[in-house]
């Protein structure tokens, strides 16, 4: 019954030493004795979406000529007047405007001050809900329906 003090130990940690031993040198060592490679260069950007490593040189040039930073575009004044008119002919306040879009009323409001940033998706939804066109040449036109097949 002496076999109460003896452990028996399963896996990688039961030989002395943690492992599998000292393994033989690598191909880039055995190289490097023989001196048939001089360096190592590793790239950089293994496993990441980068093309390249370095800095794209057209795009600092072109942030080199620009002088200072410009306000983004904001939508025309033609474009907020169009949108309150139709929406006054319709009889709609912002607020009817912007639950009928799916939009905050503040977000109707900067359109029609001409504040807002022109968003295709909302001017989209508002040329759809007023019937008059807000993007393009002919802006205050009536929408046209669908086209005849």
């Amino acid at each position: 019954m002496s076999d109460w003090d003896a452990v028996t130990v399963i896996g990688s940690k039961s030989r002395p030493g943690g492992g599998a031993g000292k393994q033989g040198p690598t191909a880039i060592e055995r190289g490097k004795a023989v001196g048939a490679i001089t360096e190592n260069d590793r790239k950089v950007t293994s496993g990441t979406n980068k093309g390249h490593s370095g800095p794209d040189h057209a795009h600092l040039a072109k942030l080199d000529r620009e002088d200072a930073p410009t306000a983004p575009p904001k939508v025309a004044p033609t474009v907020g007047k169009a949108i309150g008119q139709a929406r006054q002919d319709k009889g709609w306040t912002q607020k009817d405007l912007g639950t009928r879009i799916n939009e905050k009323p503040q977000v109707v409001a900067e359109f029609e001050s001409g504040k807002a940033q022109p968003n295709p998706q909302i001017l989209s939804k508002m040329e759809r809900a007023l019937g008059v066109k807000l993007r393009g040449k002919e802006i205050g036109q009536p929408l046209g329906g669908p086209k005849k097949k």
